[in-house]
């Protein structure tokens, strides 16, 4: 009996353990399952309470919406519009990978969209509060602003309302054409012509010329005209040269692969525009130089006919008519260059933040006592400027910062925020008669600031999906064509070339 008695009570303890432990095996979910229950339960409770509160502004509610209330989990991410957690997957997982990468790739295409589709609809907010071209005008006619700020006010005004139209580019082998992706753009410096470097499918860069003349007429068309000579090597770095005449040459920084070494080539311009060699004048040249990072070409007359190359922990200064060479030995690479106008000075960015300029005039020495300008970034310097002055000059870096720095004094004055770059060596442009600063991130947006006071004017978004090959390449001008050209800004994205004109 008792056997038996024991049995039973045991069968009935497990079952009635069994029954016990159920709530608690129910309670056993995830803690995705856990944080979004409690996100529907704030929900549901915060509908009977009426909802939010109807004093709420505008502004506050769209940050609300923006850093969502639901707790952020380890190896969890929350959609808000299934309202549910979803497990990240690794990123080597080939098989529908759920990623941290892919989910902000998804979020900033979505944002891309969405201004796109504002641009078309011409949903334009004014660059400043309370500014249109009646109040412009009726302030200039009262005295009440210079014509230099009146200019620049109306030039601000109208990159706010620049519309997007697509240009047809013809060439003389048509089925060529428009078929290899755009990597870099260089206007020359009436903006009547634009160097372009494009990739060629089966590996290496082509080049070319665009003729703008044709975008003064309704049919928005340009000429392109290619040439044969092309190379499998990576193009770091571009600018025209005047060696005969003013933009008669084009200078190229090419990187060295495998054995071969780098080189800097001199193109005559003429080279893509006869296709009889016989007709071809000027100088095609090359010369030999280890990993090249830059280049500049100087266009004061104490130091004729010479360009800089940047290169590894070096800058190398060239005379293209003597061969002269001049070596200066630096800490760092050198990432970016721009000689001075009005002296044969050069000023170098380099990988390590530091930006410091050399005269040219001087002998190469040992050490670093040459240098005369040192400035200092916290991140590599991708692109120097100098203004028309030369008492200021403009550097980029790649933390997304954007500095005016006065040389005088070697200090900072003004910085330009809402750009972004991590790794990538990107331009700028500045066009001091409109007051106007361009450049384009890492993130393929076209940002427009005011060169006085900073203020951003207008964030372009790209025509394509933002990827790492897919930078846009622009240049800005107000003159585009030439003398009798056109205002705006030219755009080219993989195969397409566009014109965000002002009116």
């Amino acid at each position: 009996m008792e056997r038996g008695w024991w049995r039973g009570r045991e069968k009935r303890g497990w079952s009635s353990g069994k029954q016990r432990r159920r709530p608690s095996r129910a309670r056993r979910c995830s803690p995705g399952r856990r944080a979004a229950v409690r996100y529907e339960q704030d929900e549901t409770q915060a509908s009977q309470n009426g909802g939010p509160s109807t004093s709420e502004s505008p502004s506050s509610s769209s940050s609300s919406c923006q850093s969502s209330p639901v707790p952020e989990l380890p190896g969890f991410y929350y959609d808000p519009e299934k309202n549910r957690y979803f497990r990240l997957l690794p990123g080597h997982n080939n098989y529908n990978p759920l990623t941290k990468e892919s989910i902000q790739y998804r979020e900033m295409e979505c944002k891309r969209l969405k201004l796109l589709e504002e641009d078309e609809q011409q949903k334009k907010k004014a660059s400043r509060a309370g500014l249109n071209s009646s109040i412009l005008l009726h302030k200039r006619q009262l005295g009440l602003l210079s014509s230099t700020n009146y200019c620049r006010l109306v030039h601000e005004l109208k990159v706010n309302c620049m519309q997007k139209r697509k240009i047809e580019i013809h060439g003389p082998d048509s089925s060529v054409a428009g078929t290899n992706n755009f990597k870099i753009i260089v206007a020359d410096a009436a903006c009547e012509r634009i160097f372009a470097v494009n990739d060629v499918e089966h590996g290496g860069c082509k080049y070319g010329i665009i003729n703008l003349s044709g975008l003064g007429k309704e049919s928005l068309t340009v000429e392109m005209y290619d040439n044969l000579y092309f190379t499998n090597r990576k193009v770091n770095s571009v600018c025209w040269a005047s060696l005969t005449h003013p933009d008669s040459h084009v200078l190229l920084c090419l990187m060295g692969i495998a054995e071969t070494p780098g080189c800097i080539s001199l193109l005559p311009a003429s080279l893509f525009i006869s296709s009889n060699p016989v007709d071809q004048p000027g100088m095609l040249c090359s010369f030999k130089i280890s990993t090249g990072w830059s280049c500049a070409w100087c266009l004061n007359p104490q130091a004729d006919n010479c360009f800089s190359t940047g290169q590894t922990r070096r800058v190398l200064v060239t005379n293209v008519i003597t061969g002269h060479r001049q070596t200066f030995g630096t800490s760092s690479d050198v990432l970016a260059q721009q000689f001075a106008t009005q002296t044969p000075v050069l000023y170098n960015g380099c990988r390590s933040g530091e930006i410091f300029s050399i005269d040219v005039r001087q002998r190469s020495q040992k050490g670093q006592s040459w240098k005369a300008v040192r400035l200092f970034h916290d991140s590599a310097v991708t692109s120097v400027r100098l203004l028309q002055t030369e008492y200021y000059l403009m550097a980029a870096d790649m933390a997304g910062k954007i500095k005016l720095w006065d040389l005088r004094v070697a200090k900072c004055v003004k910085q330009y925020k809402g750009h972004h770059n991590e790794y990538a060596t990107l331009p700028l442009h500045i066009n001091e008669e409109e007051g106007l600063l361009t450049a384009v991130g890492q993130d393929c947006y076209t940002r427009i600031w005011s060169l006085q006071d900073t203020h951003l004017l207008r964030t372009i978004p790209s025509p394509h999906p933002s990827s790492k090959d897919s930078i846009p390449s622009v240049v800005f001008s107000s003159k585009l064509g030439g003398n009798q050209g056109v205002p705006g800004l030219l755009m080219a994205v993989r195969q397409d070339l566009y014109h965000f004109s002002y009116s």
